[in-house]
């Protein structure tokens, strides 16, 4: 037998029993309902929560919203941009895109966050070099905390995962806090129910 057979040899029998992983609780508490304190979270760190009447023209208040936004970029058919992206994208071309518009797969509201992968994203760029992001939401899809987000299967189903908490922002120089240090200068949710377009009004 030579070396490397007994070197492997000797791992194999001296593996350690397999222990099984601990139960995490949930820690869920009793508190404000899931959307208000998503919004409040979500305000508390910079982000805005979109208001909608049922059926509202989405193209329409983006237009009405983002007025000077003259390149918009929509990884969602939701929502009309003029620039096209695919999973084929330079991620270089999206450096002057003013709107990214992505479709968030959850919620977090304890943290006012929310969970965008490479397939919400389509490049991941475009989540960090649009000048303002527009995230639509549904309301449904808002979970209680982070231990909630986490036993989700997006988590070992996709290659990237992020949970979006805000616009960028730094504190660094004499403690003055700046949005848009280092990303996206905006961040708004739009409570948009999956499938029918239509959204809600908190």
């Amino acid at each position: 037998m030579s070396t490397r057979d007994l070197i492997l040899d000797a791992v194999k029998r001296n593996q350690p029993q397999a222990v099984s992983l601990p139960d995490v609780p949930r820690f869920d508490r009793d508190e404000a309902p899931l959307l208000e304190l998503f919004k409040a979270n979500l305000e508390r760190m910079g982000g805005k929560l979109a208001e909608f009447t049922a059926g509202a023209d989405l193209n329409a208040w983006v237009a009405e919203n983002y007025p000077e936004a003259k390149v918009v970029c929509a990884a969602t058919p939701e929502v009309s941009g003029n620039r096209a992206i695919t999973d084929e994208t330079d991620p270089k071309t999206l450096e002057n895109v003013d709107l990214g518009v992505v479709r968030a797969v959850f919620g977090v509201a304890e943290t006012g966050s929310v969970y965008l992968s490479e397939r919400q994203l389509s490049v991941r760029a475009l989540g960090y070099l649009s000048q303002h992001l527009l995230a639509l939401l549904d309301p449904a899809d808002i979970v209680g905390n982070l231990h909630h987000a986490f036993a989700r299967p997006e988590y070992t189903d996709n290659r990237y995962s992020v949970l979006m908490t805000g616009p960028s922002a730094t504190a660094d120089i004499e403690g003055v806090l700046i949005h848009g240090a280092q990303g996206v200068r905006s961040l708004t949710v739009a409570l948009v129910a999956n499938g029918d377009g239509d959204s809600i009004t908190v």
